[in-house]
């Protein structure tokens, strides 16, 4: 099966795009990633997305690129953390509340972006102590997540429900793009299914 290649060096991106049959090629890419602070959440996420697929859009056959969002009710957004003491601020925010994450995709074919799309869950976060928060600053898992926690890891235990895709909330929303790939026609099946 030709691979899809992959505009990020996101390990969970990866992995969840491995755990559905695809064969996955990494091709992380180095863009600017700013935008106008007055894009909403989703439209960031879209536009980060879509600059990532640009810059590979011209390697065949199919590129996929996506960009994820923390963001509060009031459309604060929280990236990653730069040192300890943001992804102290971050989780000192998040605990004990609801927030959301967006995670734009961009699919790139023949040398264009073809498709964006984003998708959102929520997500309601415990009530966290300064021990747990402590704590889970002395692990790995924050320095590369938005929001300064990662949900398929130890901070699974910080979360006590979420609405919608649990995948979105990892790095890429993998249903909605298999389905999107399959109504436009760029896929017939998966590699695991049978062919007609």
């Amino acid at each position: 099966m030709t691979p899809i290649l992959l505009a990020s060096a996101s390990p969970r991106r990866r992995a969840l795009l491995e755990s559905v049959g695809f064969r996955v090629e990494v091709a992380p890419v180095d863009v600017d990633e700013s935008a106008p602070e007055s894009l909403a959440p989703d439209a960031w996420a879209e536009r980060v997305a879509r600059v990532k697929a640009e810059a590979i859009a011209g390697r065949p056959p199919l590129a996929v690129a996506a960009d994820t969002v923390v963001w509060l009710e009031d459309g604060t957004r929280l990236g990653k953390p730069t040192d300890p003491a943001d992804a102290r601020a971050m989780l000192m925010r998040l605990q004990g509340r609801q927030h959301a994450v967006t995670t734009g995709v961009a699919v790139a074919a023949h040398g264009e972006v073809v498709d964006t799309f984003h998708v959102t869950t929520k997500v309601w976060m415990r009530a966290l102590s300064a021990q747990d928060i402590e704590a889970y600053l002395r692990t790995d898992e924050p320095w590369d997540k938005a929001g300064s926690y990662a949900i398929q890891g130890l901070a699974s235990v910080f979360v006590d429900r979420l609405d919608g895709d649990y995948a979105n909330v990892v790095g890429l929303p993998v249903a909605t793009l298999v389905q999107r790939l399959r109504c436009d026609g760029r896929m017939h099946t998966l590699p695991w299914e049978p062919t007609a």
